[in-house]
């Protein structure tokens, strides 16, 4: 077990540009745009004579925000936590992407420099080191992507309140109906349900890593893509019956893109994802909560995709173990 955690704190040391820094520097670019519109809005405002405090022909926010009755700060306080999820949503785009290409070069890289020879020297075998690595791209990245994202949200929450504050509008008492703890709940509680649903692309990418002599990623896009492709010309001919999306939605987008969080939600019982902005704030962080997200695992899908995703590392840990040329 000890040697397993020193495996993945490797794979975090040797990736940490994508694994730490690639979330904080995209929270913290998300934040300076929001200055940036911030500042925007102040001269403008400025310039064209709009206030944003207190105006003298129209009802102050300060006296809106006491006016409010609780069915009123239960809609504030799910719209301060969608904004907390919008951050979050943003990095967890770029953690898409991050593990994708991580996943790609994880096993062919080692066979480019070499540097497998040397792992192979060493008392570790091929099943922990690449386990190692799909914990590394499962758990450790969206950990630190999701926490990114929730501060990233908390501070911008702060930094349009202490504006409102320069304008005489004192907010601070409208935070308090935010939920950052529960927002936190929700987004490390579903990082067990990211490894269940992201395990066939991490599974196909790093096959596609290990078997690959040259150019991973042309036959990690190439096979599906153009098994799709030739899929769909056959049933144009009339030659074949197979749904044509089918394939590209529990095929091709499984096998490339189920690393991008979220996408299990669309399995998931009760509300439908097209209900959110007709039912108001409340119904959409219903939504994004634990309970519903959980439900997906009621579906047959996410667990055809385990066992498929399971089936190609067992094939990725073979070939590492029988192919060292690159």
């Amino acid at each position: 077990m000890k040697t397993f955690y020193w495996l993945v704190k490797r794979e975090f040391w040797e990736h940490r540009g994508g694994f730490f820094w690639a979330p904080v520097i995209t929270g913290s670019v998300f934040l300076l745009l929001n200055l940036m519109a911030i500042v925007a809005g102040e001269v403008w405002g400025g310039m064209h004579g709009f206030c944003m405090g207190i105006c003298t022909n129209g009802t102050s926010m300060h006296s809106l925000a006491n006016a409010l009755d609780q069915q009123s700060m239960d809609k504030v306080g799910a719209g301060l936590d969608l904004v907390m999820y919008s951050s979050t949503l943003i990095i967890g785009m770029v953690l898409g992407f991050v593990v994708f290409f991580y996943c790609l070069g994880s096993l062919y890289d080692d066979r480019r420099d070499r540097s497998l020879l040397f792992w192979k020297s060493l008392p570790i075998s091929d099943s922990a080191t690449v386990l190692s690595k799909v914990i590394a791209a499962t758990v450790v990245a969206p950990f630190i992507a999701l926490i990114c994202g929730v501060l990233a949200g908390i501070a911008m929450l702060l930094m349009f309140a202490i504006t409102l504050s320069f304008h005489g509008v004192s907010v601070w008492h409208l935070l308090t109906l935010a939920h950052p703890l529960q927002v936190i709940v929700n987004v490390i509680g579903s990082i067990p349900l990211y490894f269940l649903w992201a395990l066939p692309t991490v599974g196909w990418l790093m096959l596609c890593s290990a078997w690959a002599r040259s150019k991973p990623f042309l036959w990690a896009l190439a096979l599906p893509v153009g098994t799709g492709i030739v899929i769909g010309w056959f049933n144009l001919l009339g030659t074949m019956n197979v749904g044509n999306g089918w394939f590209w939605r529990e095929i091709v987008v499984r096998a490339l893109f189920s690393i991008f969080p979220g996408g299990w939600l669309r399995l998931a019982q009760g509300m439908q994802m097209e209900q959110l902005g007709e039912d108001g704030p409340e119904h959409a962080l219903d939504f994004l909560s634990i309970g519903h997200s959980y439900g997906v695992l009621a579906s047959p899908d996410i667990w055809i995709g385990v066992v498929a995703g399971a089936a190609m590392l067992a094939s990725a840990i073979w070939f590492r173990r029988w192919r060292d040329d690159a």
